[in-house]
């Protein structure tokens, strides 16, 4: 009696490439996103952090508020005779510093992302590099807007009466978040190359705080002493109070409207060239 062994060899299925792409993309493979697509959509994150964390909105709400409230009724009096006479003087100085000191908040979520590998990870997508940058930096613009809002509404109720109306308004406070985002590149340079988000609000607020005091946003700069007054001379935030206080005033000034414009653009130009070189070696 002979016993016949039959074996059976199994070969592996191996599917094919485009049976593979058919099952996880059975579609046409979406076209890459453009630059301004990608930016708008960071910009997007950016004010979702908001909606997330309203806190966030302190900064932009209570601090102007209590800003213009303090110096308007400390000052007004011993300084211009009267809180509503120094008001019209006032608001547009506090306007601008209000805004100018929430440009570093930007610099402080960059900084932010990268110590959570956020950035990393924006790195690897198929879209524009700088689209994560120019993101945090359209979301901002948000904050921006709502502490120029901010400022205008309390002073209106207070009895701030601009006689450039609102065609002044807008336009003062326009110019006031063109430069605001052409300066927030500083703080973005900084987020990049600092350890951590403490030393960027420290090395922000030691730039800041001179920068915003020693200016004409609470006095005449013709009170202040020779040198003082040599600063001042120099000092941009001085030169975008002066701008946006004529707007506001409808009497523009401009000499200093080109001035904040053009540094606007060198601004953005140098910080945002160098910004740009830290992000791609970092």
């Amino acid at each position: 009696m002979t016993t016949t062994t039959s074996e059976t060899t199994t070969v592996p299925y191996v599917p094919a490439a485009e049976t593979i792409g058919a099952v996880m993309a059975p579609g046409a493979r979406p076209p890459r996103p453009s630059a301004l697509s990608a930016s708008i959509t960071f910009g997007w994150r950016a004010m979702l952090k908001i909606k997330h964390v309203p806190e966030q909105l302190f900064d932009v709400t209570a601090f102007p508020i209590m800003m213009t409230l303090m110096f308007t009724y400390l000052f007004g009096g011993a300084l211009a005779g009267s809180t509503g006479e120094y008001l019209q003087y006032l608001l547009p100085g506090i306007m601008v510093m209000s805004v100018v000191m929430i440009t570093m908040y930007t610099g402080v979520a960059v900084n932010n992302d990268i110590a959570k590998g956020v950035f990393d990870r924006f790195r690897t997508l198929p879209v524009w590099r700088p689209a994560a940058l120019v993101g945090n930096l359209l979301g901002d613009v948000l904050r921006y807007l709502l502490a120029s809002t901010t400022i205008v509404v309390v002073g209106l109720i207070m009895g701030f009466r601009p006689p450039g109306g609102i065609v002044g308004v807008l336009s003062g406070v326009a110019l006031l978040v063109i430069f605001s985002f052409a300066f927030s590149w500083i703080w973005t340079m900084f987020g990049l190359f600092l350890r951590s988000e403490k030393s960027v609000m420290g090395i922000s607020m030691l730039v800041l705080f001179p920068l915003t005091f020693l200016s004409n946003v609470f006095v005449d700069p013709a009170t202040m002493p020779g040198w003082l007054q040599a600063f001042v001379d120099v000092n941009p935030i001085a030169h975008l109070v002066a701008a946006v206080r004529s707007m506001m005033n409808g009497a523009w000034d401009t000499g200093e409207v080109t001035w904040v414009l053009v540094s606007a653009a060198v601004l953005t130009v140098v910080f945002g060239t160098i910004t740009m070189r830290l992000y791609n070696r970092k």
